[in-house]
């Protein structure tokens, strides 16, 4: 005797939700190039899930520029487990590092201002030889994130 239902794995339904693919965290594909072609509520939704991550799992969020002078980083971490206040750490190669706690309103601010720049601080045409890489924005394990050393290459 057959019946007309069958069990899931009968019809090789995968029953794991991708999202929850233990190889694919889902902030790990939260990186950005500047400049992109995003529209202002792409990158309003784009900072949303950044935050989202960063108060929900042990991830920070780094923007990352590179000049003549050197490297600049500028981290975001959640200070708290609700997501209003974050820790901002700044690096610059020739001043070191420097830290500040700032709340998640002007964190969004922030990171909108930079994320719809038209053009790289890396192209800034000041100086005779402008740097060819692009500034980037991605979030990754706080482990990841640099804090009293000099950041490596990539």
């Amino acid at each position: 005797m057959t019946t007309e239902r069958q069990h899931p794995r009968d019809r090789g339904i995968d029953r794991t939700p991708t999202h929850r693919h233990p190889s694919k965290q889902p902030w790990a594909g939260l990186k950005l190039r500047v400049p992109n072609d995003r529209s202002r509520e792409s990158l309003i939704s784009f900072v949303e899930c950044a935050l989202v991550e960063l108060t929900h799992a042990d991830v920070g969020a780094e923007y990352r520029s590179s000049n003549i002078w050197g490297v600049k980083l500028t981290q975001y971490i959640a200070a708290d487990t609700v997501g209003e206040r974050f820790k901002k750490r700044h690096y610059d190669e020739r001043l070191g590092w420097h830290e500040q706690t700032m709340s998640q309103q002007d964190v969004r601010d922030e990171l909108l201002n930079r994320l719809e720049r038209p053009a790289s601080l890396a192209t800034n045409q000041s100086h005779s030889y402008p740097v060819e890489e692009p500034d980037t924005f991605r979030v990754k394990p706080t482990w990841q994130l640099r804090m009293g050393r000099r950041p490596s290459k990539r």
